[in-house]
């Protein structure tokens, strides 16, 4: 079974908007049979955190197009994407692109 992971969540470009305008999230994600990765993760932030609008960050599984996912400060294409395992103290950061205009 997988320990529980402290990880910091945080939303940015307007997104916090939809985590009542709350930029940083320090979350421990509880103890469970697989270990933890994005697809994982953002069924819990959806679940959690998501105050509003879920059809604005989230599409199908992942996140919708034009949210840029940074984890640890790296594009989350360049380390697998929804399969990235997440480590303990990891920081995942989600940035709106999309803008009203």
């Amino acid at each position: 079974m997988a320990a529980p992971l402290s990880v910091q969540v945080e939303f940015g470009g307007g997104a916090e908007l939809l985590f009542d305008g709350v930029k940083k999230h320090q979350v421990t994600l509880p103890g469970q049979e697989e270990p933890w990765d994005i697809r994982n993760l953002l069924v819990w932030i959806k679940k959690n955190l998501l105050k509003e609008r879920p059809e604005l960050f989230i599409q199908g599984d992942s996140v919708r197009p034009g949210i840029l996912v940074l984890i640890n400060d790296a594009d989350w294409e360049l380390l697998g994407e929804l399969d990235y395992q997440l480590q303990d103290q990891d920081s995942i950061l989600f940035i709106s692109t999309l803008h009203g205009g």
